[in-house]
């Protein structure tokens, strides 16, 4: 497969090149593409990437979310979801309304559960095992994608155990892989303000390579549209890409357009639809070693989701029965999506709907095809 060769500019013709010899770019050529207006130019590259991985597919799941308790110990600024253990708002899901929640989602068709919730300072790790082997009861073939690197650090010191040994007791319960939630943005400086009391980036680095050596496969994301820089992009990407190079543990890279309404950071600005591009796009010609790159239509909005498909993206996201985190923030979104309206939006591209799991397993006409 050749790139076209109607790519103008001459900065991102030598990224092109590179491209095509399968050369890793570098970070000046990362902060160049986070920059230039020639988003055309830009996204050809990017489709070519996606094209030669994918072809003209493009994933999609039928999941629920399924946020445990919004009770955190850490109360970042960043987050509008979270309180404190008094507040009115606070919740922990008893495991009885799990079950309801569970099978009312299993009812309308899903195929896996996506977990994610607080540092509730008085739960044990019995509650997890206990949640997963209840969802597997309910449904033996439910995929389930569970807690954030955060929460595993956490659940390791909480209970006073390794946390090698945390992933394998939640493995046995239930877990298959982990939601790329937590990483934000590497850099210290920015971290520090956005979420103080969160784990490093280097410490989240070193959970998910120890899952990877466990052999879970795991998403990343990254936070952006909030105080980083051009330069935090990069440093960030460049991190991921170095710890895939090592695991190759990493399915999907996930870019999380930040909503500031009800959080606690005063954002002055937010990201234009060039630089929406720009950083989706950037990611997946720097990114060569990470096989997927997922834009959340729950973020983003259907639109720019749907335009990204052509700027390097390759899966939409999913249905997302009762989403709460990003609408807490302010999301204009619906916290649904029927499976028919992400198949029109993919079709709309131009482009071939698959449905499948973060495993990457066709479960289109009962197929179960494996998509590295």
């Amino acid at each position: 497969m050749a790139l076209p060769d109607n790519i103008k500019n001459k900065k991102l013709r030598g990224i092109a090149e590179k491209v095509c010899n399968k050369i890793p770019v570098g970070r000046e050529d990362a902060l160049y593409m986070l920059t230039t207006d020639d988003i055309l130019d830009l996204g050809t590259i990017a489709h070519y990437i996606r094209t030669r991985l994918h072809g003209n597919i493009a994933y999609y799941g039928v999941n629920m979310n399924l946020n445990y308790t919004n009770i955190c110990e850490l109360r970042c600024p960043l987050c509008a979801y979270s309180c404190d253990e008094d507040d009115e708002k606070a919740f922990l899901l008893s495991l009885d309304e799990i079950e309801q929640r569970v099978k009312n989602a299993v009812s309308m068709g899903i195929d896996e559960v996506h977990i994610v919730g607080g540092l509730h300072p008085h739960l044990t790790i019995n509650y997890f095992e206990q949640l997963l082997r209840l969802i597997k009861e309910i449904k033996p073939d439910m995929h389930i994608v569970a807690f954030t690197a955060v929460e595993y650090d956490y659940f390791a010191k909480k209970n006073k155990i390794p946390l090698e040994e945390v992933f394998k007791r939640l493995m046995d319960a239930g877990v298959e892989a982990l939601p790329g939630g937590g990483a934000e943005i590497f850099s210290p400086r920015v971290r520090d303000i956005i979420a103080p009391k969160k784990i490093s980036g280097s410490k989240w680095l070193s959970v998910m390579g120890t899952a990877h050596k466990m052999g879970l496969k795991t998403n990343a994301t990254m936070l952006y549209n909030h105080i980083e820089n051009a330069e935090d992009i990069v440093d960030h990407l460049s991190k991921i890409r170095n710890l895939q190079d090592e695991t190759g543990g990493f399915k999907t890279f996930v870019p999380l357009q930040f909503h500031s309404e009800n959080t606690k950071l005063e954002v002055t600005h937010t990201t234009t639809g060039y630089d929406d591009i720009r950083i989706y796009a950037t990611s997946r010609i720097f990114l060569h070693n990470v096989p997927h790159l997922k834009a959340l239509w729950m973020y983003l909005g259907d639109k720019m989701a749907q335009t990204l498909l052509r700027f390097g993206v390759d899966d939409i996201g999913a249905t997302y029965h009762n989403e709460k985190v990003v609408h807490a923030a302010g999301a204009q979104t619906p916290d649904f999506g029927s499976e028919t309206f992400l198949k029109r939006l993919i079709h709309k591209a131009q482009l071939i709907p698959e449905r499948t799991t973060a495993s990457y397993r066709s479960l289109s006409a009962g197929l179960e095809k494996e998509f590295v």
